[in-house]
């Protein structure tokens, strides 16, 4: 509607009206979409903006300045809303309520100091006050949302700054008119202010739209993220033996039958005298046994290499792309320091220890494996003097 006339402008209002319904519904169904409060304070701004355009536009249609007082509070209200809106931010809460109430206690005063402004001004003098308030208020929002990425949130923060570049052009003209006291040809434009403020916040609104399917795509990834760690995290706590910490029978069997050929040497290992352990020291100690194996296997290999419980005591290591003769020495030390094995309450319990070790020698897996295996008995036979070994377990 024209500001600088008191004939009213139906069209414009009618636009107005319109334009405050459809900018309303779209952040409200942003907010009921998010539950962000930023939207939900922007639907409510809008729902006061509809009641103002009402009580201006009888404004402009009875000439009566008793209109103004509430056109005034809502219109102000409006930008209190959006204020609150800036501060609360793209976050799911607002905490800092008193920064709106403090606003809203000194509305009364500020619209009874605007209304005696309006009166003794005639309505440039207000609308150009309010038009600067309202172009602080969107650079306010402007500089709040800085730190939001994406196209649509940059969208979104240029159609503000536009906004708030409009509202200050039109308070600088107001100001001259009431300096002046009349309208020249050039300022006739005014009477279209409406529809290009209805431009403004109609690419406003699609931006917010936009900025909030970036939310959610952003979301939808963070997300897919968790669920792939999660994933990962349980398919590894799957794979692990519950009571060394090493990787279990099932991971190895997986593993063994990967195709391809293995690169490096395989281990394995066994203890001679876990059953007479068991036997005399109870399955406690059997337990606390297997575990510290566990770590001490865990601490003598790389990162790269891999450790498993084959079943009982019965122990594989994968050492990838290393020598024989080093993998040969590390199976030696970890039999030594088995040696000096201590127990809790028990001391010194001194574990022997028989292992094998093969080359793959670009082989598959699993024939290095059965080759270890054999090794691994041939040297427990060897210690027990040829007394025949015990039932083996059968092969992966």
């Amino acid at each position: 509607m024209n500001p600088t006339s008191l004939v009213p402008d139906v069209t414009g209002f009618y636009i107005q009206e319109i334009g405050a319904l459809l900018f309303g519904g779209v952040f409200l169904f942003l907010y009921k979409q998010s539950r962000v409060v930023y939207f939900g304070l922007w639907a409510v701004a809008w729902l006061l903006r509809l009641l103002a355009a009402f009580f201006g536009f009888e404004l402009l249609r009875t000439g009566h300045f008793g209109w103004l007082a509430p056109y005034a509070v809502f219109e102000f209200a409006f930008a209190i809303v959006l204020i609150a809106a800036a501060r609360a931010g793209f976050a799911s809460g607002f905490q800092d309520w008193r920064t709106v109430l403090r606003l809203i206690a000194i509305l009364p005063i500020f619209v009874a100091l605007v209304y005696a402004f309006g009166w003794n001004s005639r309505l440039e003098g207000y609308h150009a006050s309010h038009a600067l308030v309202l172009s602080g208020v969107y650079i306010y929002n402007f500089v709040a949302l800085r730190k939001n990425a994406g196209l649509g949130a940059r969208v979104f923060r240029f159609s503000l700054l536009v906004l708030a570049a409009a509202f200050l052009e039109t308070a600088v003209i107001f100001f001259y008119l009431y300096h002046t006291g009349s309208a020249p040809e050039w300022a006739r434009y005014l009477q279209h202010e409406t529809y290009i403020d209805f431009t403004l916040h109609c690419v406003l609104a699609f931006a917010a739209m936009a900025m909030w399917n970036e939310s959610q795509i952003d979301r939808i990834r963070d997300l897919a993220a968790e669920v792939d760690h999660l994933r990962r995290e349980n398919r590894q706590s799957m794979d692990l033996d519950y009571l060394t910490g090493l990787l279990n029978q099932a991971a190895l069997a997986r593993r063994v039958e990967q195709p391809g050929a293995f690169e490096g040497v395989v281990a394995v290992c066994d203890m001679d005298n876990f059953k007479d352990i068991n036997d005399r020291h109870g399955h406690l100690v059997g337990d606390e046994i297997l575990r510290n194996i566990g770590n001490l296997l865990q601490a003598s290999i790389r990162h790269q290499d891999e450790a498993f419980r084959w079943g009982g005591d019965e122990f594989v290591i994968l050492f990838h792309n290393q020598l024989p003769e080093v993998a040969q020495k590390r199976m030696a030390d970890i039999e030594a320091r088995l040696r000096d094995f201590r127990v809790r309450g028990h001391g010194v319990l001194p574990i022997r220890f028989s292992w094998g070790t093969a080359e793959a020698r670009e082989r598959v897996l699993r024939e290095a494996l059965d080759e270890a295996d054999q090794k691994m008995y041939g040297m427990k036979r060897e210690r027990a003097g040829e007394v025949p070994a015990r039932e083996r377990p059968p092969a992966v």
